[in-house]
């Protein structure tokens, strides 16, 4: 089978896919997407990719498939790795929803203001806001992680991935893992699985990064 990944080093939902096939030992190929220059939201990419105008887009022989969450189900439906044991699995997926609502939707949109839009184009008051629902979202997941490993259970799984993915970027966006020690710990458990690689290693063949700010 044939497993492509329309993706970009930037993208922390990219990741959240293209690491759990690494983990899972997946055969996959990154399939580049120039995001910054608006690829994504072409009316090429709407019609013969994603009509949602985004990244991840996970393309088979069989099937086209959008959305990290539903990416990192088909994984483990195909590997059988990361959903969970038993009625594990949906607290697995209650993990997944809660960060793609409350954790990773704040923190890709912080992390892009503050790093990606030109200084004089960056909403300060927008930026203030988004950083106190991050830090709101961390400090759900800190308080969780007291005494704990990993998310759910006694192994990583889907809920692991999904919250990770952001965590792990260099670009500063007010997340310092020194604040956070329990985060610091369970990143460091993920960060130590074999075959585990830091995102813009994981996506970067061919891949240019982001463009330079204006001026």
């Amino acid at each position: 089978m044939t497993t492509k990944l329309y993706c970009f080093g930037e993208s922390g939902p990219s990741y959240k896919a293209a690491l759990a096939m690494t983990l899972a030992r997946m055969d996959w190929t990154p399939v580049f997407v120039d995001f910054f220059a608006g690829e994504a939201r072409s009316p090429d990419f709407r019609q013969n990719v994603n009509a949602m105008g985004e990244c991840p887009v996970l393309v088979t022989d069989e099937l086209t498939l959008t959305q990290s969450g539903a990416i990192l189900q088909w994984i483990t439906d195909q590997t059988g790795r990361f959903g969970g044991v038993g009625t594990e699995t949906y607290e697995v997926l209650r993990w997944v929803l809660w960060d793609n609502h409350k954790l990773s939707s704040q923190l890709g949109m912080l992390r892009f203001l503050m790093n990606f839009l030109p200084p004089e184009r960056r909403p300060g008051a927008v930026i203030e806001f988004t950083q106190g629902r991050a830090k709101a979202a961390l400090k759900t997941l800190e308080a969780h992680l007291d005494g704990r490993d990993w998310i759910v259970g006694q192994e990583v799984t889907n809920a692991d991935l999904s919250c990770c993915s952001y965590l792990y970027y260099p670009e500063p966006f007010g997340f310092d893992r020194a604040d956070w020690p329990n985060i610091d710990r369970w990143l460091s458990n993920i960060s130590a699985l074999p075959g585990w690689r830091h995102p813009y290693d994981l996506m970067t063949r061919a891949f240019p990064g982001p463009p330079k700010e204006e001026t």
